[in-house]
């Protein structure tokens, strides 16, 4: 519910709908982009006007909305900013307070090694390690759930050691990808997806087999 999520964060970031408002945060997996954007790729392949994982995002989305008709359904989405050029929401942490993943950051290192450095946090799934993303929130304004239980995100990297090691990767080496790794997945991206993820967002189209003048 959104009062779990406010109430970690400063009042600049609340989201502004009551405590105890149902949401769900929506993770994709690796399997999404055989399963989901390759299909809308081939179907919309006219009408991929911006980055197609976004589009393909908001297709389904827009499906599940149509699903409850009868009620109010809010989506936002990872990539959405505010006019103040701040994200609508904080993804990680609220993958953090659904238990869906554990946001691991400086302050979760007891012997912090970086000084003055600035250092990022990232979640981690304990089935796909980093290998997913967090790609929306889904909002139930008139569906108020106050007796939902919190469950908390299953902590993988408990050691210090790989803490430290988590955040060394994750900002100093990111581009490697091993962070994704820090613990032993279920699941990760295909080469294919990770040559696509790795490929700067304007040459993405011609992957896809899409040309620029689609775009």
């Amino acid at each position: 519910e959104v009062g779990w999520y406010n109430a970690v964060l400063q009042p600049v970031f609340h989201l502004p709908y009551p405590d105890d408002t149902l949401a769900f945060v929506v993770l994709s997996t690796p399997s999404m982009f055989d399963k989901a954007l390759k299909p809308f790729v081939n179907k919309e392949r006219l009408k991929i006007i911006r980055d197609p994982v976004d589009q393909c995002v908001s297709h389904h989305l827009s499906h599940v909305k149509e699903k409850f008709p009868d009620q109010r359904v809010d989506v936002m989405f990872d990539y959405e900013m505010l006019p103040s050029r701040r994200p609508k929401f904080l993804a990680q942490t609220a993958a953090h307070v659904a238990g869906a993943a554990y946001y691991y950051q400086r302050k979760d290192v007891k012997r912090d090694p970086w000084g003055k450095k600035k250092i990022f946090g990232v979640c981690i799934h304990p089935k796909y390690g980093g290998w997913f993303a967090i790609r929306g929130l889904l909002l139930f304004p008139d569906i108020q759930a106050p007796f939902l239980e919190q469950p908390a995100p299953v902590d993988c990297v408990s050691t210090e050691e790989k803490r430290i090691e988590l955040l060394e990767q994750f900002n100093f080496h990111w581009q490697d990808g091993r962070y994704r790794d820090i613990i032993e997945v279920k699941e990760r991206y295909s080469e294919e997806q990770k040559a696509y993820f790795a490929t700067p967002p304007a040459e993405r189209f011609r992957l896809l087999g899409l040309s620029q003048e689609a775009q």
